[in-house]
């Protein structure tokens, strides 16, 4: 028996006054100490404490424990219960249930996320401090009973989530926010590449053209000088 008995400090006072077990046996049964079994039985621990019947509750049988009054170094075990109780199922429906110490600090884990974190869903914030859509929509519009005097505070520092489970939700969110950012922008201004290489031949075109102008100048002064100099040796 790996957790001792229902009760084990009522348990072991019935078993103190009405067997003969030895205080090491009683100990050993009810996981106690043994000098926490004889203060039991000196009347200086567990006083006020109403004994337990561990046979009427089914967790010992009366012949287990007259064949340990017989041998004192006999160990007793407990009765195998009969009654198999069902597995209890956790469901992962409806939110999260938070402890009553914690649950004043839900709304300034509220508020914290959707200012860290705004493109969590209000379904993932539920998941992750357990409140509700309505409380969250407060939080938001500031129309909270309490707005004035909330202040953002990390709720696994609150020990509402833990930092799996938020990191968890955050790239969940983070994964479909793409796609809806790209749903909703619509058209798109060009990259620089497209934009740029739309000017290329423009240019091109303005220094062919500059260069042409340049060897067209060139020439009429050639022109002109050889026109000069022929003018002077017919004078001559």
């Amino acid at each position: 028996m790996s957790q001792g008995p229902l009760m084990p400090k009522a348990t072991a006072v019935w078993l103190v006054e009405n067997t003969s077990l030895a205080f090491e046996q009683i100990a050993d049964f009810c996981k106690l100490h043994p000098l926490e079994v004889k203060g039991i039985a000196d009347g200086e621990v567990a006083a006020g404490i109403k004994g337990l019947d561990p046979v009427s509750t089914g967790q010992l049988t009366r012949d287990e424990i007259e064949k340990a009054q017989k041998a004192p170094h006999y160990k007793l075990k407990p009765a195998v219960s009969k009654v198999k109780l069902p597995e209890v199922k956790r469901t992962t429906k409806g939110p999260r249930y938070t402890p009553l110490s914690r649950r004043q600090d839900r709304p300034n884990a509220i508020l914290w996320l959707l200012r860290n974190h705004p493109e969590l869903k209000d379904s993932q914030i539920i998941r992750l401090v357990g409140t509700t859509k309505s409380a969250i929509q407060q939080i938001r519009e500031r129309t909270h009973w309490n707005s004035g005097s909330l202040q953002p505070m990390d709720p696994v520092t609150l020990g509402l989530t833990t930092q799996i489970n938020l990191d968890f939700e955050v790239q969940r969110a983070a994964a479909d926010r793409p796609a809806a950012i790209a749903a909703e922008s619509g058209a798109s201004l060009l990259p620089a590449e497209v934009s740029t290489a739309r000017d290329e031949p423009d240019h091109e075109h303005e220094d062919a053209h500059g260069g042409r102008e340049e060897r067209i100048d060139a020439d009429s002064v050639f022109a002109k000088l050889k026109g000069r100099h022929q003018d002077e040796d017919d004078e001559e």
